[in-house]
């Protein structure tokens, strides 16, 4: 492929839209060579002081046999965050797992929800 030509949509093997923006990061799942795999979550990003790095957060219920009852607890991972779609702290991510990036990354965000 020439570098004049444009390029192709990729397809990732999950149904969502390809960013707008390009970028040349080599661990983007629309213009690197990160595939993602595995789950897929919705969470809201909580902090994104680390470049290209976010940490997101979602609520899950969890059962309490005993008293027959549910509790709300959190989960939060690392995720790594593309130049091409940059979320910023409150925003609402779709976030699916991926090969370990870093001793803590194993997500990567794939879309910026409104």
């Amino acid at each position: 492929m020439k570098k004049t030509e444009a390029k192709q949509e990729k397809k990732i093997g999950i149904d969502v839209p390809m960013p707008k923006e390009s970028c040349d990061d080599h661990n983007c799942p629309f213009h690197g060579t990160l595939i993602p795999r595995g789950r897929t979550f919705v969470g809201n990003v909580i902090s994104s002081k680390v470049p290209k790095s976010t940490t997101v957060e979602w609520e899950r219920r969890f059962s309490l046999p005993k008293y027959e009852r549910y509790e709300s607890r959190r989960s939060r991972v690392h995720a790594h965050n593309p130049p091409c779609i940059s979320a910023k702290e409150g925003d609402k991510v779709l976030i699916a797992e991926c090969r370990p990036l870093s001793k803590t990354k194993h997500f990567v965000i794939l879309q910026r929800m409104q």
